[in-house]
């Protein structure tokens, strides 16, 4: 006979800062300062917490306001709050003095990184969930625990059982249609470490294809730190758009935002889409475009111009020849196609969002689908499930199409895991053991 094995109120796949951010909303729920705590553990693929470490880059700061961390929209008073963290770290007085709202991305990623050291010990790294299954032995009845499936950097496998999956994998890095990468073509998500591993003097030519704001630093970073290269910015667009964040447009990623477009009409959801894209797709800083205009200025003033932009393009193929990629370039303007020859080619061309069919497995079938084929999700971002499936299963990013622009986005990240800690303690029965 098995040992009896308790089955954990939450398991969480992934713990970069959405799940780090609910692991926080979990501690200070009220049911814990009751002293009913919910057990709950994560798994994480990466050797630490990480967010978009290869795009840390020394000069980018944060698009968002230090206020929307981890906790403060959801409760101001939190220990784990940004206020809270430069006070620990002795910074408050000289942040403050500074008059500026938007912190680096490298001092964003620090305050992470002190958070989530308070959850250390409920967080297992250089795991993969692989899967989530029926557990064994289980009877034929309606499913209230599943069993999560987790392998180790050996290759061995355990299953974990659970009576709710929050699934945060994060974003799928999209390359280019019939564009691979390779040692000379990589994607943004790679691009500092493999940057750092290069031997500067055989980057004499860069080119970067993207319109967005990931593309945009990494045209500034490799135009200044690469004095000596042509750096060429390949934009299906006409140039950089600039990011809409004023107040009014702002105002999409208000929680209040979430429930107009959850239960909004279809027309009011497409309106969403239509008018209020530009506040965070394929937009740049107003700060990062005048920065790349003045160096283009400042080159051409100087008769020695390194820094190109190929408007309304795209990049549609590239041949190895030897160190060099050739990469053939399509003018949307001409309809013509041309050769553009470089030492390397960075695809800053965005994500997809994850799909959490994979991880289902065959629970995926109790899981309902809208008529687009897109799994529907109830309002505390939970999948709807059929009666064979009461486990709760939920959903941190892929909910864009229920739960509007800021469904994925850190703008909304603390009240977003409030009310999944919230949904998730009020269906919290009493503690069990399985056999």
């Amino acid at each position: 006979m098995e040992t009896e094995r308790e089955i954990l109120d939450i398991v969480g796949v992934g713990f970069g800062p959405s799940n780090l951010s609910l692991a926080v909303a979990l501690e200070e729920h009220e049911s814990a300062r009751c002293g009913e705590p919910v057990a709950f553990a994560f798994f994480e693929r990466q050797p630490r917490l990480g967010w978009h470490r290869n795009m840390l880059l020394p000069s980018a700061k944060m698009q968002i306001s230090f206020l929307k961390d981890l906790a403060t929209f959801r409760n101001p008073a939190s220990r784990y709050s940004f206020i809270s963290y430069l006070h620990e770290r002795g910074r408050l007085p000289q942040f403050v003095n500074n008059q500026d709202f938007f912190p680096t991305r490298l001092e964003f990623h620090d305050y992470l990184e002190w958070a989530e050291a308070g959850f250390a010990d409920r967080v297992t790294y250089n795991v993969e969930v692989t899967g989530i299954r029926r557990p064994a032995g289980a009877g034929p009845g309606p499913l209230e625990s599943v069993e999560v499936v987790v392998r180790d950097t050996r290759g061995e496998t355990s299953a974990v059982r659970t009576r709710n999956v929050v699934v945060s994998t994060g974003l799928v890095p999209r390359m280019p249609i019939g564009i691979g990468r390779d040692d000379r073509v990589w994607h943004s998500s790679e691009f500092l470490e493999r940057f750092r591993a290069m031997d500067p003097r055989r980057l004499r030519r860069i080119a970067v294809v993207g319109a967005g704001q990931s593309a945009a630093e990494i045209v500034r970073h490799v135009y200044d730190e690469l004095p000596h290269a042509e750096v060429s910015a390949i934009l299906p667009s006409y140039g950089y758009s600039i990011a809409d964040d004023t107040p009014f447009a702002n105002q999409v990623f208000d929680p209040a935002a979430t429930d107009e477009y959850y239960f909004g009409s279809d027309r009011s959801r497409e309106a969403f889409w239509r008018y209020h894209r530009n506040t965070n797709y394929s937009v740049v800083d107003d700060e990062v475009i005048r920065a790349l205009f003045q160096r283009a200025y400042d080159d051409e003033v100087a008769g020695a111009a390194r820094l190109r932009f190929v408007n309304l393009a795209r990049a549609e193929q590239v041949k190895r020849i030897g160190d060099e990629v050739r990469i053939s370039v399509h003018s949307l303007a001409t309809e013509q196609v041309s050769d553009l020859d470089v030492d390397l080619l960075v695809c800053a061309t965005g994500y997809d969002v994850m799909d959490p069919a994979g991880l289902l497995g065959d629970l995926d079938v109790h899981c309902l689908r809208d008529a687009e084929g897109r799994h529907r999700v109830e309002r505390d971002y939970r999948l709807v499930t059929s009666p064979e499936l009461r486990c709760g299963i939920y959903l941190q990013g892929g909910t864009e199409h229920t739960h509007g622009l800021a469904s994925s986005l850190l703008s909304n990240i603390a009240v977003r895991s409030g009310e999944i800690a919230d949904s998730l303690v009020g269906r919290r029965t009493s503690p069990q053991t399985v056999s």
